[in-house]
Parts: structure tokens; C-alpha cells; sequence
């Protein structure tokens, strides 16, 4: 998701948003058929797209997804929910010759396939998240560091230190914390984070009756429409009606009911 114009009312400016997919091209004569990890990307990115459409602020670089690091992959994070939402779901996940909704086993085998290895999953993120802070912790007198054994220092000290479940990514190849373009140097621990918001959120609308109108707008106004406008972490707890709980993520990740 990228945007060609911000929203503004100081410059009276709506919000021009596109979404670029990289989807397979089909074989000559075949239709053009995608991965549920494709719809999930989509759906992710359309939720980009929302923060930025539904932006109602006055100026351009605090609109829509103009936010922090750690709060900017939340909406999308969250829109992430609704493409395995029965509604949402039986509505496009049809059979390309006869129309038919995909059959319901088949739907809860997607499902039940999400949490699949979560332990290891969450390991090698929490990981790569704790090297990241560690990285761009040193003190400025800091000598030269040897990366391998920076690592295995930062992950012991950490109790991440597992031959089973490296970081995912080593330092020498983790593009996301050295691309100053990327804006992730110090923040890797934001898709976490983010994800923490998305899973608290969507179990709000789980405990509120789902999707409907009044919940999609209230979710509008209160959060997508007002971008970097406010705290981000007291605009949440005003949407949501207390701090978010780190509960729901670990309950969609399946690891919640493993511990009880």
C-alpha cells in the first residue's frame, strides 16, 4: 500500500490510495487463481488501504497511516481477521467453475492449519526482536563487534539462545533494522506489538456481535480516521475500553489453550 495524496483538510486535499499486488500470471487460457496466503496479503494491504482512505485529519503528515512503527501494522494486522470471517469468507472463497462456497471442512482445515508450529514461530520472531533493541542499544563507545558472537551473547542474555529455533533473520542479512528506508532499526519488536493490538481488537468485535455497521464505524471514527492525531496508546484503550491484553494473541496463536 502507498499513497499519492494524503488527506488534508488544511489543504483540502482527499486521499488518493493504491494497493500493488505480485500475483502469479496464469497459463494462457486459465484462469487467474491465488494462494489464501495471496487473499491474506490483500486483505492486509486493503487494511493499509483503509487507514489511509478513511483519514480525517488536518494535516497531511499526521494522516492516516502516518503513525509509529509499532501501531502503523495494526489496522492491517487486524484486517487480516476477516478473510477467514464466515461472512466474508464464504462470500469469496468459491469454486471458480461452479460458484459453490468452498465446503466447510475444507474451511476449518485453513484454520486449524494457522496455528500449526506457533511456538516456534513466535521463538524466532521474539528473537530476531531482541537482537534488533540489542544492536541499537550499544553505547557509541561500543568497540567492533563480531556479529556470530554478538548474537549468541544478546540471545543468551535474553534465554533465546536455541539451536532448534534460530532469530529469523541473522544480523548479516536482517535488512529490516539496517535500511534506514525501512524504519524498523530498534522497532522489529513492532509486528509484534501490532500483532498484540490486532488479536485484542478482534476479539473485541468477537464479544460485540462481529461485523456490523455500528462496529465497523466506531472502529472508523474512533481509530482509522484520526492517524497520528492523538496518543496512539490512549486512543486505543478509548476504542477499546481498557488496555489491550496480550491473551487474545496468544489464543489465535493456539498457545493459550495449550498452557491450560
Amino acid at each position: 500500500m502507498d499513497v499519492f495524496v494524503d488527506q488534508s483538510k488544511l489543504l483540502g486535499t482527499l486521499p488518493v490510495i493504491y494497493n500493488v499486488a505480485n500475483l502469479p500470471k496464469p497459463a494462457p487460457g486459465e484462469p487467474a487463481l491465488i494462494t489464501f496466503t495471496d487473499a491474506t496479503t490483500m486483505f492486509h494491504e486493503f487494511g493499509h488501504g483503509l487507514h489511509g482512505m478513511f483519514a480525517n485529519t488536518i494535516y497531511p503528515t499526521l494522516s492516516g497511516a502516518s503513525t509509529a512503527a509499532d501501531f502503523v501494522e495494526f489496522p492491517s494486522q487486524f484486517n487480516e481477521h476477516w478473510a477467514l470471517y464466515p461472512a466474508v469468507f464464504h462470500h469469496y472463497a468459491r469454486h471458480y467453475k461452479t460458484g459453490e462456497p468452498m465446503p466447510a471442512e475444507l474451511a476449518a482445515k485453513i484454520k486449524n492449519a494457522s496455528t500449526f508450529n506457533q511456538g516456534y514461530a513466535l521463538t524466532e520472531i521474539v528473537a530476531a526482536a531482541e537482537l534488533d533493541m540489542q544492536w541499537h542499544t550499544l553505547p557509541p563507545s561500543a568497540p567492533l563487534q563480531q556479529p556470530d558472537a554478538f548474537e549468541k551473547q544478546a540471545l543468551e542474555k535474553t534465554h533465546l539462545l536455541l539451536s532448534a529455533v534460530p532469530p529469523r533473520y541473522r544480523s548479516s542479512y536482517f535488512r529490516h533494522i539496517w535500511d534506514i528506508s525501512e524504519d524498523y532499526a530498534a522497532g522489529y519488536y513492532a509486528y509484534l506489538w501490532a500483532e498484540m493490538l490486532d488479536d485484542d481488537a478482534y476479539q473485541w468485535f468477537e464479544d460485540n456481535g462481529g461485523i456490523t455497521r455500528a462496529n465497523g464505524d466506531r472502529f472508523r471514527q474512533m481509530i482509522l480516521s484520526r492517524g497520528n492525531t492523538e496518543d496512539l496508546t490512549k486512543m486505543y484503550a478509548a476504542w477499546r475500553g481498557k488496555d489491550p491484553s496480550v491473551e487474545p494473541m496468544m489464543k489465535y496463536r493456539g498457545l493459550l489453550e495449550a498452557s491450560h
